[in-house]
């Protein structure tokens, strides 16, 4: 996906949308597009998947924590830059050879993976810390999967989620599109750990250390056989599934969900 002589050169590179450190062998990545309220879009999703790939592949970093700036740890996917391509930014990350599957390069990374959660997370949102290996979140933050009232349905997050939470938990949410509370969200799996507001920066530190004391070898190993026991082709189900939301996109349910959207009035459904 990236050549390794640009891998090594990590802090040559302007990131655009995110914040990204390396140090002391844990690499923290923070979502910088608060006023979208950090909505994945095309130059993200490359990014992410450049720091991502430089994290699987260098032996001095042992673990990978991604947070966010802003009050929404992330809204979802901006459909619209993913459809238009997102437009010029100053971004000098290299571009991936190959798609970028957002789903994959969780699974791919084979390395302890913590979000630290102190906001409100959202449909596309989903895939990144379904991905994770922890979620630390605050207790008072929601979790919501409002794409059927756009119109849409969350088809790779339902496959992230699978990983995760219980199957009738996961369709009755994609289903019915409501929020989560904080806590719901622990009892069915989707959140690992739970901190007080202010005070979940100090439970991933705590976590970390636990981590960072164990053998990075054993278990990135054990994080590999893992990915293999539980795969099933899944980049070709993230590629299927890819392509039914573009699908989905272009439906006049679609398109009618996400006007009601944003105009702030209730959609009227075609069933088209």
């Amino acid at each position: 996906m990236f050549n390794q002589e640009d891998l090594n050169k990590l802090n040559d590179f302007t990131f655009a949308f995110l914040e990204v450190e390396h140090s002391e062998k844990v690499l923290t990545i923070t979502l910088d597009r608060a006023e979208k309220k950090n909505a994945l879009h095309p130059v993200t999703a490359n990014e992410l998947a450049f720091a991502l790939t430089y994290a699987k592949h260098n032996k001095d970093v042992w673990a990978v924590v991604i947070k966010a700036n802003g009050d929404v740890f992330c809204a979802g996917a901006d459909l619209q830059a993913f459809m238009t391509g997102g437009g010029e930014t100053d971004s000098t990350v290299p571009k991936a050879e190959g798609e970028i599957l957002i789903g994959e390069l969780f699974n791919e990374l084979h390395k302890p993976c913590i979000a630290q959660v102190e906001g409100d997370a959202f449909a596309g949102a989903f895939l990144l810390l379904a991905g994770c290996t922890h979620v630390v979140a605050a207790n008072d933050v929601k979790f919501g999967l409002p794409e059927v009232k756009r119109g849409l349905f969350p088809y790779q997050v339902m496959a992230s989620l699978l990983q995760v939470m219980p199957e009738r938990k996961v369709l009755d949410w994609c289903i019915r599109g409501y929020n989560l509370d904080a806590q719901k969200a622990a009892d069915w799996g989707l959140v690992t750990h739970l901190a007080e507001r202010g005070k979940v920066a100090d439970a991933v530190q705590e976590l970390l250390e636990t981590i960072l004391a164990n053998s990075p070898t054993a278990i990135r190993m054990g994080l590999e056989a893992y990915q293999h026991i539980r795969s099933d082709d899944t980049k070709s189900q993230h590629r299927y599934l890819q392509g039914m939301l573009m699908k989905t996109v272009q439906t006049k349910d679609a398109q009618e969900g996400i006007a009601a959207f944003r105009d702030k009035r209730a959609p009227k459904w075609s069933g088209e």
